[in-house]
């Protein structure tokens, strides 16, 4: 026998609210979707260097803004937060201004996290192997990334090769991951209006 738990008349208020925004979720995930097609479909063009530096000009305000509010309400090592929240700040402002170094440091910056990462994931994984039943999982992931980072720092040309594939995969991800959010809220939206 299951018993089918009836949410409670809060809850359902809070369900109801959130599934009449679903729409909200449908255009932004097709703009995630178009961005990424944009990012993609293009060669290394200027189109391309402007739509990853405003994506990461946006990234790095919106990590800027959120150190600064953290820096307010937290009980300690509140500079840290403030510091990090202006060079946020500052970092998404050069962003915007010069988006050809931006797109060309990230290029460099993403192959290098890459490699470091990979190195980690190597390390853990071996050190852990006996913890961990899908150890050799993490192996794999790690070579994969130190293999990647190393054929893209030899050469700038293949980093930022690496970067617009990673920019516009994430991109069409995050698009089609909230077009399915957003059907899934409608169906919400729909049941709760029927009881």
């Amino acid at each position: 026998m299951t018993a089918t738990a009836t949410p409670s008349p809060d809850l359902r208020d809070i369900a109801r609210d959130v599934g009449r925004i679903w729409w909200v979720y449908l255009v932004s995930g097709i703009i995630w979707v178009l961005f990424g097609w944009v990012v993609l479909s293009r060669r290394t063009d200027m189109l391309t260097v402007w739509a990853v530096a405003v994506f990461a000009g946006i990234l790095f305000l919106l990590f800027g803004v959120g150190e600064l509010a953290a820096a307010f309400v937290a009980p300690s090592w509140r500079w840290v937060h403030g510091l990090l929240g202006v060079v946020g700040i500052g970092a998404g402002i050069m962003a915007f201004a010069w988006p050809g170094e931006t797109f060309v440091t990230l290029a460099a910056i993403i192959a290098w996290f890459l490699l470091f990462d990979g190195t980690i994931h190597i390390i853990e994984s071996l050190g852990r192997r006996h913890e961990l039943d899908l150890w050799w999982m993490f192996l794999i992931i790690g070579i994969i990334e130190v293999l990647i980072a190393f054929w893209a720092i030899g050469y700038p040309g293949r980093s930022i090769t690496l970067l617009i594939v990673w920019v516009g995969a994430a991109a069409l991800v995050k698009g089609i991951s909230q077009i399915f959010a957003a059907f899934a809220l409608h169906d919400i939206n729909r049941e709760l209006a029927r009881r």
